[in-house]
């Protein structure tokens, strides 16, 4: 038996989310279902929220409700260290590790020729706008290690070359907790050409 009109225009529009299958939008569809009227009314509030208030950091294109990020506003940060990552959920990776105090610079994406996005796509120019302003002693590279992090990392050390600072690319290589021989040919090959003296 099909489902009614408005419970499958739901279906369709959770199964639209990154990550959601059809199976999991029913799970989704049959919960608004379910639940609460409360419950409902205050989660459409709050998405509604979050779609009007949260938008990008004026100084690092991370997320914010202000127009400065709460890691660029705050004074206990390292400004002269700065590290550049892909996407807003970089930056909380990062800041779970708890070892880095600096301030990020967010790209808003990858250099990708593949799909058509180059230098102008993201937010270079913005970071070089940053690093004029001088300030900033260290950049540190933190982008993926998949082909568009490498060719972003490929591009950004050229174009950085040019700044007194110092550069340098967060290390990648062999998980810690991982057996070598479940470490695939890539990554361990990238481990031993990165090795560094101990």
């Amino acid at each position: 038996m099909p489902y009614p009109e408005s419970m499958v225009r739901l279906i369709e529009e959770f199964a639209k989310m990154p990550g959601v299958g059809v199976r999991t939008a029913e799970r989704f569809a049959f919960y608004a279902l379910s639940a609460p009227r409360e419950k409902i009314e205050q989660l459409s509030q709050l998405l509604l929220k979050v779609n009007g208030n949260i938008h990008y950091c004026q100084e690092c294109f991370n997320l914010s409700e202000a127009p400065v990020c709460h890691i660029c506003s705050d004074p206990t940060r390292d400004h002269a260290l700065l590290c550049v990552v892909q996407d807003p959920k970089d930056v909380i990776a990062v800041e779970k590790s708890g070892d880095f105090q600096g301030v990020y610079h967010v790209l808003l994406g990858a250099l990708s020729p593949l799909e058509g996005i180059g230098p102008r796509d993201i937010k270079i120019k913005e970071l070089l706008g940053r690093l004029r302003k001088g300030g900033i002693k260290e950049v540190i590279l933190g982008t993926s290690s998949d082909t568009e992090g490498d060719a972003t990392a490929i591009y950004l050390t050229k174009q950085l070359k040019t700044f007194k600072i110092k550069l340098t690319r967060i290390a990648h290589g062999v998980p810690v907790g991982s057996a070598l021989e479940f470490v695939d040919k890539a990554t361990l090959s990238r481990a031993f050409r990165h090795r560094r003296e101990v």
